[in-house]
C-alpha cells in the first residue's frame, strides 16, 4: 500500500474517526406518535432522519467517502407499545431483519432512480391496494433520503475543492456507475445506510461478479490501470472497518461484512476473473478484519489462485473461508433451490448459504445440542441396562425433540417491515410487498453443534462398554455424575484410547454421519416452517461451542456436563467441524477424510471444517503451495466448507498477558475474524486450546504426558508410556514433547 492508504488504515485502527461521532438528538419516536405513523412508515422515517442527521465528513485525500457520525439507532416504539405489538410472536435475535444479502449487481445496474421508477410504476398499477401503496411510498422515501445524503456530500466536496469526490457523488447512487470508482462509492454509501436503518449482518455478496464489469471497462479504456484499481479497492476495504464497532454482534468483529469471490456463474461457466485475484491481493495488503473473504472453489480450481489465498491464511487473518461448488450447489438444488439460483449462492454473516436478492431466510434459529442428546441417551440407556441400539434410539428421539422445539418457536416469527432493505431485493418493489413478508426462499437454518464430541462419546460407549466390555456401566454413570472425580484413570482412558473423529476411523466417523442424518431426518419430517419454507440443517456451531459448555445468559439450551468421551464439565467443545479439543489426531488429511464421509446434500445450511495451522507451516513458497494443495484436497475429497487459521500459541498467550503489544493480532473465532485482544476471555481461551497442525508432520498440539490404562478392578491409573504413541506428537514449533 502507498503511504496514504497505510496512514488511513492506521488512523482507523487508532480510532481517529471517532472524533466525529456524536449522540444526535433524534426524537423520532415522538414524531411518529404525533403523526400516527404505521410500523412501515416509522421504519422509513428512521432511515430518513438518520440520513439527515449525518454530518458530512471528507477526510484529506479520501476518495471513498462516508464516515458515520450518528452512533445510535433509536427505537421506534415505547417498551409497552412494543410488547403489545409483538405479543404472541417470535422475534429473531435483536428483531430487525439481518443476515441476508442484497442483489447488489441489480441495484448497481439500475441505480436508485431506476429502482424508484419501478416503485412508482407498481404504485400506479396497485393504486387500489392501500398496503402496497403505503409500502411503496415508504420505499421511495428511503431512496430519496439516501439521494439527499449523497447530494449533501457532493455539495460539501465542491465547497472544499474536492471536485473528484463531488463528480462521483453527483452521479451515484442515483444512476448506474460509469466507473469502478463510482461503483465502489455507490456500494459504500448504500451499504452503510442499511446499518443506519437498524439492520445488521449485511452481506456484500458475490463482489467480483457484480463489480468486474465496471473495473473491466475502466481497464480496457485506459481510465484506470491495475495499481490504481488496487488502491481504490484498498480504500474501499479499509472504509468497511470505520463503523464496525457500532455494529451489533456477539463479539467485536462479528459484524457479517462478508463477501464472496470466485465460483461458477448462473449459466454454469467459470466466474473467476482478474478482480477475484485482485481482491485477494488487496485483502492481503490491507490485513484488517473486514471484509471477511470467502472463496468458492472446485476440485479443479487453479493452484495459483489457491496459493494466493493461502498467503492470506499465512497472514493470520482467518480467511478466506472456502466453499466447494461441487458439493454446495447439488445440496442446494436437492433442498429446493432453482439450479441458476444455487449456482449464484453466497454466504450470510458466517457460512450459511443464501441467494443474493432472493431470500428472506433466517439461517440461524438456534442449535441442536448434539452432546446433550447423546449424553441423555447414554445415561438413560445405561441406567436401564439397554443395548447400544436402544441408546441410539434415545439420541434420535432427543434430536427430533430439540428440532421441534426450535422450529415451533419460529412458527410465530415476526419480521419488522424493511422498506429500505426491500429496495435492494428482487420482488418487493415489483409486487408492492415488503421484504418482511417473504421472498422466493424463506427457509430456516438449524445448527448441529459440537458434533465431534457427541460422536466421540457414542463411540467410546460402543467400544468400551459394549464391545470390549472394559468399562462397567455403573462406573461410567458414576464417573459422569461426579465429573470424573475419583475416576481419573477412566477419564484418561476415554480421552486417550477411545475412537475419535479426525483420525479417519470408520467406527466413530459412521456415528458422526449418523448424528447428522438424524438431524436431517428430523428437519425433513418437520415439514413447512410456517413461512412457506423448510428447515435447513447444518454442521456449524457458531457461538454454541462455548455456550453449550459454559452457559450464557438467557440461553435456552442446557449446559452439558462431563461427557463420555472423557471431557470434563466446563471444557470447550470443538468449533464447527473440528476434532474435540485435547484429542490426539494424525493430521489435517485424516481430519478431512473423517469429514468427507458426511452427506452434505442433507446438511446444506453450511458449517465449515475448521483447521488451525502452526505459523511455522508457512516457511517458504513451497510450503505455501502445500497449503494450496491441502485446500484442493479438501475439495477433491468432497467436503463442503473449510476454514483455515494460522496460530502461534506463544504469541496468543503473550497477547493475553500484554494486549498492548498485540493490538492488530487477528484470529478466526467461528464464522468470522476478530482482533484477539478485543475478544472475551472465554473465546480467547478456546482459541488457545485448539488443535494446530504442521503439514508434513503427523500431528500437532495436544498436551499428553501419559497414557493410562483403565483397570476397573483396581480403579487406578496404570501408567503405560509408549514411545511409539507419544514421540510423534509435536508442539506447534516442531519440538518433541519435553524439549
Amino acid at each position: 500500500m502507498n503511504s496514504h492508504l497505510d496512514k488511513l488504515r492506521q488512523s482507523i485502527r487508532n480510532g481517529d474517526h471517532k472524533r466525529w461521532r456524536r449522540g444526535a438528538e433524534l426524537d423520532i419516536l415522538s414524531e411518529c406518535e404525533r403523526e400516527g405513523l404505521s410500523w412501515v412508515q416509522r421504519s422509513a422515517r428512521l432511515t430518513r432522519r438518520m440520513c439527515e442527521a449525518e454530518q458530512v465528513v471528507i477526510e484529506p485525500g479520501e476518495r471513498i467517502v462516508f464516515t458515520r457520525t450518528v452512533q445510535d439507532v433509536p427505537g421506534l416504539y415505547r417498551p409497552a407499545d412494543w410488547k403489545r405489538l409483538t405479543q404472541g410472536h417470535k422475534l429473531h435475535e435483536l428483531g430487525p431483519i439481518s443476515n441476508i444479502c442484497a442483489d447488489w449487481g441489480m441495484v448497481l445496474e439500475q441505480g436508485l432512480l431506476g429502482r424508484r421508477a419501478i416503485a412508482e410504476t407498481t404504485r400506479e398499477t396497485r393504486a387500489s391496494d392501500c398496503e402496497a401503496v403505503e409500502f411503496l411510498d415508504c420505499a421511495v422515501d428511503t431512496i430519496d433520503a439516501v439521494l439527499a445524503l449523497a447530494d449533501r456530500y457532493a455539495r460539501a466536496a465542491r465547497e472544499i475543492g474536492r471536485s473528484d469526490v463531488a463528480a462521483v457523488l453527483e452521479r451515484v447512487p442515483a444512476h448506474r456507475p460509469r466507473s469502478f470508482h463510482e461503483a465502489l462509492q455507490f456500494l459504500r454509501l448504500c451499504h452503510a445506510v442499511l446499518w443506519m436503518s437498524g439492520h445488521y449482518h449485511c452481506g456484500l455478496g458475490r463482489f467480483d461478479q457484480y463489480m468486474w464489469p465496471y473495473l473491466e471497462a475502466d481497464l480496457k479504456s485506459g481510465r484506470l490501470d491495475e495499481p490504481g484499481a488496487e488502491a481504490l479497492l484498498a480504500e474501499f476495504f479499509i472504509s468497511l472497518n470505520k463503523d464496525s464497532d457500532l455494529y451489533p454482534g456477539v463479539q467485536q468483529g462479528d459484524n457479517g461484512q462478508s463477501l464472496m469471490l470466485g465460483g461458477i456463474r448462473r449459466d454454469g461457466t467459470c466466474g473467476v476473473n482478474p478482480l477475484t485475484y485482485m481482491a485477494l491481493r488487496v485483502a492481503l495488503d490491507v490485513s484488517m478484519i473486514d471484509p471477511k473473504i470467502n472463496l468458492r472453489v472446485t476440485p479443479e480450481t487453479d493452484v495459483e489462485l489457491l496459493a494466493l489465498a493461502a498467503k492470506l491464511t499465512q497472514r493470520g487473518l482467518g480467511f478466506p473461508q472456502y466453499s466447494n461448488d461441487a458439493v454446495v450447489i447439488p445440496g442446494l438444488v436437492k433442498a429446493g433451490y432453482d439450479l441458476e439460483d444455487a449456482r449464484d449462492y453466497t454466504v450470510a454473516a458466517c457460512w450459511e448459504y443464501i441467494i443474493p436478492g432472493k431470500g428472506m431466510e433466517v439461517v440461524n434459529i438456534g442449535a441442536v445440542s448434539l452432546p446433550a442428546a447423546v449424553h441423555k441417551g447414554i445415561v438413560e440407556g445405561l441406567a436401564k441396562g439397554e443395548q447400544f441400539d436402544r441408546i441410539l434410539e434415545h439420541v434420535a428421539d432427543d434430536i427430533a425433540a430439540q428440532v421441534k422445539t426450535l422450529a415451533d418457536a419460529y412458527r410465530q416469527l415476526l419480521l419488522p417491515p424493511a422498506p429500505y432493505y426491500s429496495v435492494f431485493m428482487e420482488g418487493p418493489l415489483e409486487t408492492g410487498r415488503d421484504l418482511s413478508l417473504g421472498l422466493g426462499y424463506n427457509n430456516h437454518g438449524i445448527h448441529g453443534a459440537a458434533s465431534s464430541s457427541a460422536a466421540d462419546a457414542l463411540a467410546a460407549v460402543q467400544k468400551m462398554v459394549f464391545e470390549q466390555k472394559q468399562v462397567p456401566r455403573t462406573d461410567l454413570l458414576d464417573a459422569l455424575d461426579s465429573n470424573y472425580q475419583g475416576f481419573e484413570s477412566l477419564q484418561r482412558e476415554l480421552r486417550g484410547h477411545a475412537p475419535k473423529v479426525g483420525n479417519n476411523d470408520d467406527s466413530v466417523d459412521t456415528l458422526l454421519r449418523w448424528l447428522f442424518d438424524q438431524l436431517a431426518d428430523s428437519c425433513q419430517s418437520y415439514g413447512d416452517n410456517g413461512r412457506g419454507g423448510r428447515l435447513r440443517p447444518g454442521s456449524g456451531s457458531a457461538m454454541y461451542y462455548v455456550w453449550l459448555a459454559q452457559g450464557h445468559q438467557g440461553m435456552p439450551e442446557p449446559v452439558v456436563g462431563a461427557t463420555a468421551d472423557g471431557r470434563l464439565q466446563g471444557e470447550f467443545f470443538g468449533a464447527n467441524l473440528a476434532p474435540s479439543p485435547r484429542t490426539k489426531v494424525r493430521g489435517p488429511i485424516s481430519v478431512l477424510q473423517s469429514y468427507s464421509k458426511l452427506d452434505y446434500t442433507r446438511i446444506c445450511n453450511g458449517g465449515p471444517i475448521t483447521i488451525e495451522l502452526a505459523d511455522s507451516v508457512f516457511r517458504d513458497a513451497e510450503a505455501i503451495r502445500r497449503v494450496a494443495m491441502l485446500i484442493r484436497t479438501f475439495a477433491q475429497l468432497g467436503c463442503q466448507q473449510l476454514q483455515l487459521n494460522t496460530l502461534n500459541v506463544d504469541t496468543l498467550q503473550d497477547a493475553k498477558r500484554h494486549p498492548e503489544r498485540h493490538k492488530n493480532l487477528i484470529v478466526r473465532v467461528w464464522g468470522w475474524s476478530g482482533y484477539f485482544c478485543e475478544l472475551a476471555p472465554e473465546y480467547q481461551d478456546q482459541i488457545v486450546e485448539r488443535h494446530m497442525y504442521a503439514l508434513g508432520e503427523p500431528t500437532v498440539a495436544v498436551q499428553v504426558k501419559e497414557i493410562s490404562r483403565y483397570d476397573s478392578k483396581k480403579h487406578r491409573s496404570c501408567t503405560d508410556h509408549q514411545p511409539s504413541d507419544l514421540d510423534h506428537i509435536r508442539q506447534p514449533d516442531g519440538r518433541h514433547q519435553g524439549q
